[in-house]
């Protein structure tokens, strides 16, 4: 078995796991073989005082065809 590797930004105005998940499910509807991932950073935006967006860099790792 060979895997690969992609990194891909989730963005959430909810919270860093909201941030995460949409990355996994974002990168399913193109990605075949998901098996696991690892949260590598995370990072906010803030306006007027108020963290009002959270984004989490995921490694995403799934199995090659073939």
């Amino acid at each position: 078995m060979v895997q690969k590797v992609t990194e891909v930004v989730g963005v959430s105005s909810e919270g860093f796991a909201k941030a995460a998940d949409n990355a996994v499910r974002t990168a399913a509807k193109t990605v075949r073989n998901l098996r696991w991932f690892r949260v590598t950073e995370l990072e906010g935006r803030v306006t007027d005082q108020k963290v009002v967006e959270y984004h989490a860099t995921v490694k995403i790792y799934f199995d090659l065809e073939g």
